[in-house]
């Protein structure tokens, strides 16, 4: 007998590359990427009969592009549970006004809340911890307040990634510094199904502390970082590209878990 632990029977992730799973690859999955998504969906699968997930979230995307690409194919999904993780990509855009992509933000949240669904917001990281982003930290922390407070508005639950302490730590993220890596996002999907109180098995695992590095290394460190990642980031900024042009939604249809993942294997098998 199949006991349900939880109320929901079809999640529908959207986003950019934070919920595409980028950084945490695994070929035997949809799309090449892991990611906390399919993490969480792959828990909520457990003991909860004829449970289906879509991902529609595409790495990349500005938050208009989610709302214009996204919304609409979420809502004809008709789920019971969203994730929308979004703005991101504009917040750390310079001369990019956090008000005003909250407002986009809200017009999203009034959208997929007409059908009665579960929402799930991410507040943005405390970037301090990041020589990269600590710039900008005080305008995360104000993109952060007006989720919360349009949370509150559409009665959403937050997934506060500003408290998540645990991510504050370079072990976490990806040779990028941009996207979270397998432990990152096995730690974010602890925190979204704590936030949804969901048990499970999942347990904290702690990364091996980091070597002392010289200043010298550090520096050398760095110029490959801006060589490989930053570099290249600027050049698609300013031909007006991104990251997600010609890439699809790993998931477009909601579907068992187990199944589309098989269906992954399967492919790999056969491109071999």
């Amino acid at each position: 007998m199949v006991t349900q632990q939880h109320p929901w029977s079809r999640y529908v992730a959207i986003g950019d590359s934070f919920t595409e799973g980028i950084g945490d690859p695994e070929p035997n999955v949809p799309g090449g990427h892991r990611g906390w998504a399919d993490r969480v969906a792959e828990v909520l699968s457990r003991g909860t009969e004829d449970f289906a997930y879509a991902n529609l979230a595409v790495r990349g995307k500005l938050i208009q592009q989610i709302i214009d690409e996204q919304l609409e194919p979420a809502v004809a999904l008709r789920p019971d549970l969203i994730t929308i993780s979004a703005g991101g990509n504009d917040v750390i855009r310079p001369g990019t006004d956090p008000d005003e992509i909250s407002g986009r933000f809200e017009y999203a949240i009034e959208r997929l809340s007409r059908d009665g669904a579960t929402i799930v917001l991410f507040t943005g990281v405390d970037v301090g911890f990041s020589p990269v982003f600590r710039g900008i930290r005080g305008k995360v922390a104000i993109y952060n307040e007006n989720l919360r407070s349009i949370a509150a508005k559409y009665d959403c639950i937050v997934a506060d990634q500003w408290a998540l302490s645990e991510i504050q730590d370079q072990r976490f993220w990806a040779p990028d510094r941009l996207h979270l890596n397998p432990l990152g996002h096995h730690t974010v999907a602890r925190m979204v199904l704590a936030a949804l109180n969901v048990e499970n098995d999942l347990v904290p695992s702690t990364p091996e502390p980091l070597p002392d590095v010289s200043w010298r290394q550090a520096r050398a460190e760095d110029l490959v970082w801006a060589r490989e990642h930053l570099v290249p980031w600027v050049l698609r900024r300013l031909r007006h590209q991104s990251s997600g042009d010609f890439v699809t939604a790993k998931r477009p249809t909601a579907g068992p878990y187990a199944d589309a993942s098989e269906e992954a294997v399967a492919g790999g098998a056969d491109a071999q």
